[in-house]
C-alpha cells in the first residue's frame, strides 16, 4: 500500500469511526441489547486505535517507503475491516458464524504491527 493510499484510507477509516461513534451514541443506543452496544463499542475503540496506526505508518510511509511498510499497512487495514466489521455487524444481529472473521483480524493486526517492527529495525 503506497502513501498516498495508506494516508487516503486512514482518513476514511477515521471518518467512519467517527459515524460510527455518532450512530451508536445517539441512534444504536436505544435500539441495541447491553451486548450488542458492548460490542459495537469494543469495534469503535479498536477502530479508531488501528486507524490512527495506520496513519502513522502512512505517514512513515511517506518518508521512506519500504515493501514491509506498505505490507504493515495493509495488514493494519484488513485487520480493521475484519475485526471491528465483524463486531460491528455482530452487535446489529449478523449471523454468528462471522465472528470467525474477529479472529481473523486481530492477526492481521498483530501480523502488521510485527511486520511494522521488522520494517523499522531493518530500515
Amino acid at each position: 500500500m503506497a502513501s498516498r493510499i495508506a494516508l487516503t484510507v486512514a482518513g476514511f477509516l477515521l471518518a467512519l469511526a467517527t459515524a460510527c461513534a455518532a450512530l451508536g451514541s445517539h441512534a444504536l443506543k436505544a435500539e441495541l441489547t447491553p451486548d450488542g452496544l458492548h460490542l459495537w463499542d469494543t469495534a469503535l475503540r479498536y477502530h479508531f486505535i488501528q486507524a490512527l496506526g495506520l496513519l502513522g505508518v502512512g505517514v512513515l510511509l511517506r518518508a521512506k517507503s519500504s515493501r514491509a511498510l506498505c505490507a504493515a499497512a495493509t495488514l493494519i487495514a484488513a485487520g480493521i475491516v475484519l475485526f471491528s466489521g465483524s463486531l460491528y455487524a455482530l452487535s446489529l444481529g449478523a449471523p454468528h458464524a462471522i465472528g470467525h472473521l474477529t479472529p481473523i483480524g486481530g492477526l492481521a493486526w498483530i501480523a502488521g504491527w510485527l511486520t511494522f517492527a521488522w520494517a523499522a529495525w531493518h530500515n
